[in-house]
C-alpha cells in the first residue's frame, strides 16, 4: 500500500497574523513616528505652557481643570487624525494595499485589523501622554485655585475620556483614508467635515442645528475631556455613545466599498 503526504503550510491565516502584521506595518514606518512624537510634543508642550503661565486673578478660574491643562489635545488629535488617514490612504499611494488585499482576499480583515491596531495604539499613547500632561501643569499649578489631583472627584475619568476622544477622531480620520483612498481628500475631509462645519453651523440660529450638534465628533469629544458638566452639552455617556456611532459609520463605509472596488 502506497501512502500519499499531504504537503501542510507552515503559516495559516489568522487574525493574529494579521493583526501583527498590521502592527509591524505600523511601527516600522518614519511617519508613525513622526506624527506620535509630534501629537505628544503638542499635548506636553502647550500643557506646561499652560500651568507655567497661569495666574489665579486671570480670569480662567472658571475654565475646567483638566480642560485647561489638555487644551493642547485639539493639535495632538489633528496629528493623531493624520496619521490615522495614512494607516489607510498611505497604503493606496504607496500601492502597499495591492500586497495586504492579495495576502488576505477577504479584504475586511485588513481594514478590522488597521482600524484595532490603530485604536489600541493611539488610546495608549493619548492616555499616558494626558496624564504625564496633567501631572507636569500640576506641578506649575499647585498654588493656584487651579490646584488638582486625579483622585479628585471625575479628573481621572475626564483625563481618560479625553484619550478615548482623541482616539474615536482619529479612527473616524481612518475610516476617511479608507473610504477616500486619498491622504489630501480624506485630510481635508476631516478638516473640513468634521473639525469646520459643526462649528459653522453652531453659529446659525436654529434651535434645532444647535441640538444635533451638541452629538458632532469634537463637540462629543470635548464633553468626554471635561471633569465638570458642560452647559448646553451632551452627557458624558450620551456623547460617549454619539463618538462610537461616528466611528462605527466612518469604518462602515469603507468597509462596504471594499468588497465593490478594485484596488
Amino acid at each position: 500500500m502506497t501512502t500519499t503526504a499531504t504537503a501542510t503550510p507552515a503559516y495559516g491565516l489568522t487574525p493574529t497574523r494579521i493583526l501583527r502584521s498590521e502592527w509591524h506595518k505600523l511601527r516600522t514606518v518614519r511617519s508613525t513616528w513622526i506624527t506620535v512624537l509630534t501629537a505628544v510634543a503638542f499635548l506636553l508642550g502647550v500643557g506646561i505652557l499652560m500651568g507655567a503661565t497661569y495666574t489665579s486673578d486671570g480670569g480662567d478660574s472658571d475654565v475646567d481643570t483638566v480642560v485647561l491643562t489638555l487644551y493642547g489635545s485639539q493639535l495632538a488629535g489633528i496629528a493623531l487624525a493624520v496619521l490615522g488617514i495614512l494607516v489607510t490612504a498611505g497604503e493606496y499611494a504607496t500601492g502597499m494595499i495591492r500586497a495586504s488585499l492579495t495576502a488576505v482576499p477577504r479584504r475586511l480583515p485588513v481594514l478590522w485589523a488597521k482600524a484595532a491596531v490603530y485604536t489600541a495604539t493611539v488610546f495608549t499613547v493619548s492616555l499616558l501622554t494626558a496624564v504625564l500632561t496633567f501631572l507636569a501643569a500640576q506641578f506649575f499649578l499647585s498654588d493656584t485655585d487651579q490646584a488638582a489631583s486625579l483622585t479628585d472627584d471625575g479628573v481621572l475619568a475626564a483625563v481618560a475620556g479625553n484619550a478615548a476622544g482623541v482616539t474615536l477622531l482619529g479612527v473616524i480620520a481612518l475610516g476617511l483614508g479608507a473610504a477616500l483612498r486619498s491622504v489630501p481628500g480624506a485630510i481635508g475631509a476631516f478638516v473640513g467635515g468634521v473639525l469646520i462645519v459643526p462649528e459653522i453651523l453652531g453659529m446659525l440660529p436654529y434651535e434645532t442645528l444647535d441640538t444635533a450638534v451638541r452629538y458632532f465628533p469634537t463637540q462629543a469629544a470635548g464633553v468626554l475631556g471635561s471633569a465638570t458638566p458642560m452647559p448646553g452639552a451632551a452627557s458624558p455617556g450620551a456623547a460617549l455613545l454619539a463618538l462610537l456611532l461616528w466611528a462605527a459609520a466612518a469604518l462602515a463605509v469603507p468597509a462596504l466599498l471594499l468588497n465593490r472596488r478594485d484596488v
